[in-house]
């Protein structure tokens, strides 16, 4: 009788242990699907989505299938806390991504320290959030603002060179950054500030600002709005003859398939750097993009890329660690290599920011064409995370 308990009770253990190992991986997605970055939020989410799917198909991580668990952050910090917190208590994700505002991203990069879990973000440009507000449980897949203006100012020095640049942002931690990052490089290569402004986030009316950017004389604009913002920005520069003679550049989230319709004619001649292009030339980005427009009938941008791209990143740390325990996970991100629609990235195991070559793209028609290119050991500076 004995031996039949103990039979009994060992099959309820490697059941409950076969049905644990077969359970999903949850990933909880805390991005903007309402409000002004809402654009962005979508991208994100179509991403994950077949990414998801094709790992799925193909067997899961180590034989559990990843499941995502979305909550709408509005690109409002507080809101993401709050999001983030359910799903880390409620849901009980094992990793989380899907951040844009990068107050929102430093936010819960805190909260994910405090929970002893994981985030990477695939939109976040603020420097700081891999720089001097590092953190052990946060990671960044995409290009950070400094990678991008690397890019950005190797092209302007070459084209206007000691150029004339007026900057105007949006005011929040990612604004000032982008800003401050692309000024830095700028100056650094000749170019001469000659003023900067920051409007409020989902700003209505720009006009307000256009007698001092006029009366600045630059030759170029900077800027490092996105989402609709753009939009109203470009259309009414356009409106007021501001573009006319001036060569317009920007962030990599300004201009985007996202917002390229909208803006129309208003956005063409306009420069980024970026960490990806759909007029990348590899087989790779060739039959991303195919598998992208097939899923969703649109072209995907560089948020849409690196949140494909960041499931990748999950699942191969996941199975070298062979575990989805946090320091074990951690410990394998740093300085891990993964495959992505841009090729082969890197997670630097100092500060968590990961390398890729850079790009400077201008919108020709309607359409993004590749104008340079700078090397990832050149593009990603120096690791500054003091932190850990």
């Amino acid at each position: 009788m004995k031996a039949l308990q103990f039979s009994t009770f060992a099959l309820a253990l490697f059941g409950s242990a076969a049905a644990s190992a077969q359970a999903p991986i949850r990933i909880g997605v805390v991005t903007p699907l309402s409000g002004t970055y809402a654009g962005i939020g979508q991208q994100v989410k179509w991403g994950l989505d077949l990414a998801a799917a094709q790992i799925n198909a193909g067997g899961g991580v180590m034989g559990r299938k990843l499941e995502l668990i979305y909550e709408d952050e509005e690109a409002n910090p507080a809101v993401a806390v709050q999001k983030a917190e359910k799903l880390f208590q409620v849901s009980k994700v094992d990793f989380l991504t899907g951040t844009v505002n990068s107050g929102s991203t430093l936010a819960v990069g805190q909260l994910a320290e405090r929970n002893g879990k994981l985030i990477a973000t695939t939109v976040s440009f603020a420097d700081s959030i891999t720089a001097d507000k590092c953190s052990p449980n946060v990671f960044r897949v995409n290009a950070r603002a400094g990678m991008q203006s690397a890019a950005l100012a190797d092209w302007l020095s070459s084209t206007k060179p000691n150029a004339n640049v007026f900057y105007l942002g949006p005011d929040y931690e990612m604004g000032r950054s982008t800003v401050a990052a692309f000024r830095s490089a700028a100056e650094g290569k000749g170019a001469k500030t000659v003023g900067e402004v920051f409007a409020p986030l989902d700003n209505k009316d720009y006009s307000p600002f256009f007698g001092q950017i006029r009366s600045a004389r630059p030759a170029v604009i900077y800027t490092s709005v996105a989402g609709n913002d753009t939009v109203r920005l470009f259309t009414q520069m356009a409106e007021f003859g501001l573009n006319r003679n001036v060569q317009v550049v920007g962030a990599s989230g300004t201009v985007t398939s996202q917002n390229l319709a909208a803006i129309g004619k208003a956005a063409d001649g306009f420069v980024t750097g970026v960490g990806y292009s759909t007029s990348l030339d590899s087989p790779e980005n060739k039959k991303f993009v195919a598998e992208f427009e097939a899923a969703n009938k649109s072209q995907p941008d560089l948020y849409g890329a690196d949140s494909y791209g960041v499931l990748f990143f999950y699942k191969a740390a996941v199975e070298k660690a062979k575990s989805t325990e946090t320091d074990k996970v951690r410990e394998a991100m740093r300085g891990i290599q993964w495959s992505t629609p841009q090729g082969t990235k890197t997670m630097r195991a100092g500060d968590h920011q990961a390398m890729q070559d850079m790009y400077a793209v201008r919108v020709n028609g309607g359409k993004f064409e590749i104008v340079g290119k700078v090397a990832a050991a050149a593009a990603i500076g120096a690791d500054s995370c003091t932190k850990f």
